[in-house]
C-alpha cells in the first residue's frame, strides 16, 4: 500500500481563455461537449439534453471503458461555478470531485480554474487513478477547452 500522507489530494490548473464566461460555461454545463475538451481521455460521450441547471441535477456519461457515471452536480452558480461528484449508477458518489470556477478578466476573456479534488474518496480500489490525476491533465483538458472555445468565439 501506497502512504498518501504526502501526496496532494486536490490538484488545479488555471488558465486565461478568449471567450466570454457565457460561452465557456456553456461547454463545461452541458455534459454532451465534455468528450470535446477532456484532457484525461476518459470521456466517451453523453447523451444530449442534459444541460445542468441546478445543484441538485445529475447528468450521465460513457466513459472510454464503457462504464457509465452518474455525476452529481453539488455547487452550481450559471456562468461562474459548477462542481460534481462522480459515482457508479444507483450509488452514492465515492467522494471525489470536479470543480470549474470562471471569473470574467474583462473584454471577452475568461479566467477558469479546473480543480480535481479527492480529498473525501475513501474507496481505495479509486486512489491509484485519483493519483494518477495530475495539473498537467487539468491543463491539458483547459487547453483543449480553450481552443474549442476560442474557436466558436471568432465565429
Amino acid at each position: 500500500m501506497i502512504d498518501d500522507a504526502n501526496v496532494p489530494r486536490s490538484v488545479s490548473a488555471t488558465r486565461e481563455v478568449a471567450a466570454s464566461a457565457e460561452l465557456v460555461f456553456e461547454l463545461i454545463a452541458d455534459p454532451a461537449h465534455q468528450p470535446k475538451w477532456d484532457g484525461n481521455d476518459n470521456l466517451a460521450e453523453a447523451p444530449t439534453g442534459q444541460r445542468v441547471q441546478h445543484v441538485g441535477d445529475v447528468f450521465t456519461m460513457v466513459l472510454t471503458g464503457g462504464k457509465v457515471r452518474e455525476n452529481h452536480v453539488v455547487e452550481f452558480q450559471e456562468c461562474r461555478c459548477i462542481a460534481w461528484r462522480p459515482a457508479d449508477p444507483g450509488r452514492p458518489p465515492a467522494g471525489h470531485l470536479w470543480r470549474w470556477e470562471l471569473e470574467p478578466a474583462g473584454g471577452s476573456t475568461t479566467l477558469v480554474t479546473h480543480t480535481y479534488d479527492w480529498s473525501q474518496l475513501t474507496d481505495e480500489n479509486r486512489f491509484a487513478r485519483a493519483r494518477s490525476t495530475t495539473s498537467e491533465m487539468l491543463q491539458a483538458s483547459l487547453d483543449r477547452l480553450a481552443d474549442l472555445a476560442e474557436a466558436r468565439s471568432r465565429t
